[in-house]
């Protein structure tokens, strides 16, 4: 019975908050700056392609997101900064603190991740897009 106590008290249905899901782009200084010395046309490019994976990560989290009420699923977003060259995306609005709960489960149901997944996904094709963006705008 000790054993039980101890574990149930561990867990006293508290949620592990970690807090936003983070992508790093290893190098990223240095493409700015190679960037900044080739021009803002491959700048453009560069930032046309990172929307389009922004937008294909808020696609697949849409499509994924649990969807009782549709609120997870209607208010994911994407929002840039750094001049374009820095995307986050996730629930902004105080009313979807809740999609904590859905992406990293409580004791009562649980996780069904739908931001990393989707995130997963698009970190593999971003550099293709990015290469497929400047060949376009040099050629």
């Amino acid at each position: 019975m000790a054993a039980r106590r101890g574990r149930r008290s561990s867990a006293r249905g508290r949620v592990r908050r970690s807090g936003p899901v983070t992508v790093e782009l290893v190098g990223m200084d240095e493409l700015r700056q190679r960037l900044q010395e080739l021009g803002p046309d491959v700048q453009s490019a560069c930032v046309r392609a990172l929307k389009e994976s922004a937008a294909a990560v808020v696609d697949h989290t849409k499509a994924a997101v649990r969807k009782d009420t549709g609120n997870l699923q209607q208010s994911v977003r994407a929002r840039f900064r750094n001049n374009g060259l820095r995307a986050e995306i996730g629930w902004w609005d105080r009313d979807d603190d809740y999609a904590v709960y859905h992406e990293l489960g409580t004791r009562r149901f649980p996780p069904k991740p739908a931001l990393g997944p989707a995130l997963e996904v698009e970190r593999n094709k971003i550099g293709g897009r990015i290469a497929a963006e400047i060949r376009k705008e040099l050629s």
